[in-house]
């Protein structure tokens, strides 16, 4: 039969008020009248002792003030509590584009529910990412890795696999190599975007798309024009620029130029939509009368401009949330198999509406 529980006892809340000595799995295994090879399996996740126990021990030892040492606990093979996520990118990017900030929030609700934490480093470029993975491994900071912005052909797959490293992918999983991935269906949401704008009138079509090797801006420029092809429609006309303002301003200025402009025009993020939004008012342009435009992401930032902007739109905390889920569930020697999480639909707003008539 199970010990009493050692609520109440005066030898635990002379622990927790006392400072000056880390609580010990001994302190814990005497409170809970059990061993302390019970303790140590209860605090480390392992089986041998009932849940009752389990769940007891766990109590005692939070209500102690204990917590784990992670230098420790990485020397014999126990888990740290800790996964990591590298990002690529400009930190200052982070405070502009909403999907981050709300992937971030969503992986950390869904790690917390286990007590886990999350580990984010900024990388200059990918050879500072993939350092910081050997890194990690090497010291055993983390228990698993969280791999974004997939790429065409990306050579981190390997070098993971090579680190024995555990990881999930966020991305398509024809790009991720048979590694367990997460991922939204963005070649649906584009084809749908386009038949459904084909229903207001519209024939010609631009793509403003950024210059990267992202697999999922692969995947939207592939949908985009395979799509077009499918509907019979006049050639449509796929430009590539740099992921800013800049960039779109500029692209979206030079399809703007042709002799036969688009009715309709697609971005791949928020950001390079509103440019392009204020490219055609300074043109005189009315939205959505003389132009419709859509952005990739839908965000505060589309719901704020004038009109507002039409976004194809996915639940992006619900984005992360899944994907923490989904390595937690590899961490414990799960093997689950890729993921869909949605596929993104279009939000009409201000920006979108039927064709011109001299179209």
């Amino acid at each position: 039969m199970d010990p009493q529980p050692a609520k109440g006892n005066p030898e635990l809340n002379r622990l927790s008020v006392a400072p000056r000595r880390p609580v010990r799995l001994s302190d814990i295994a005497r409170l809970a009248n059990v061993s302390t090879s019970a303790v140590s399996l209860a605090l480390n996740g392992r089986p041998g002792v009932s849940s009752r126990t389990r769940q007891r021990i766990l109590d005692i030892a939070a209500d102690a003030g204990w917590f784990p040492n992670a230098a420790a606990r990485a020397l014999v093979g126990a888990r740290t509590g800790i996964v990591g996520l590298v990002l690529t990118r400009d930190p200052r990017d982070i405070g502009t584009e909403p999907f981050y900030m709300s992937f971030i929030a969503g992986l950390e609700a869904s790690l917390s529910q286990s007590a886990t934490g999350l580990l984010l480093q900024f990388a200059d470029d990918e050879r500072a990412e993939v350092d910081t993975y050997r890194r990690w491994v090497a010291e055993r900071r983390i228990d698993g890795l969280i791999l974004v912005d997939l790429r065409v052909n990306d050579g981190r797959l390997g070098v993971l696999r090579d680190l024995g490293a555990c990881f999930i992918v966020v991305g398509d999983p024809q790009y991720a190599s048979e590694a367990p991935a997460i991922w939204s269906d963005d070649a649906r949401a584009v084809a749908g975007t386009i038949r459904r704008l084909t229903e207001l009138g519209h024939r010609r079509f631009a793509r403003i798309s950024e210059r990267t090797t992202m697999a999922h801006t692969a995947i939207r420029n592939s949908a985009f024009v395979t799509t077009c092809a499918e509907l019979k429609l006049p050639a449509p006309v796929l430009r590539e620029a740099e992921p800013s303002a800049v960039g779109s301003r500029a692209a979206t200025a030079a399809v703007l130029e042709a002799s036969t402009p688009p009715t309709a025009i697609l971005y791949d993020n928020n950001i390079m939509a509103v440019a392009g939004l204020g490219v055609a008012h300074q043109r005189g342009l009315r939205v959505p009368e003389d132009i419709s435009l859509v952005a990739y992401d839908d965000s505060l930032l589309c719901e704020s401009t004038h009109p507002s902007l039409s976004a194809i739109s996915h639940d992006v905390h619900r984005y992360g949330e899944q994907a923490g889920t989904l390595l937690l569930e590899v961490i414990t020697g799960q093997a689950p198999q890729a993921r869909l999480d949605s596929v993104p639909v279009l939000i009409e707003r201000g920006s979108t509406g039927p064709a011109p008539r001299a179209s």
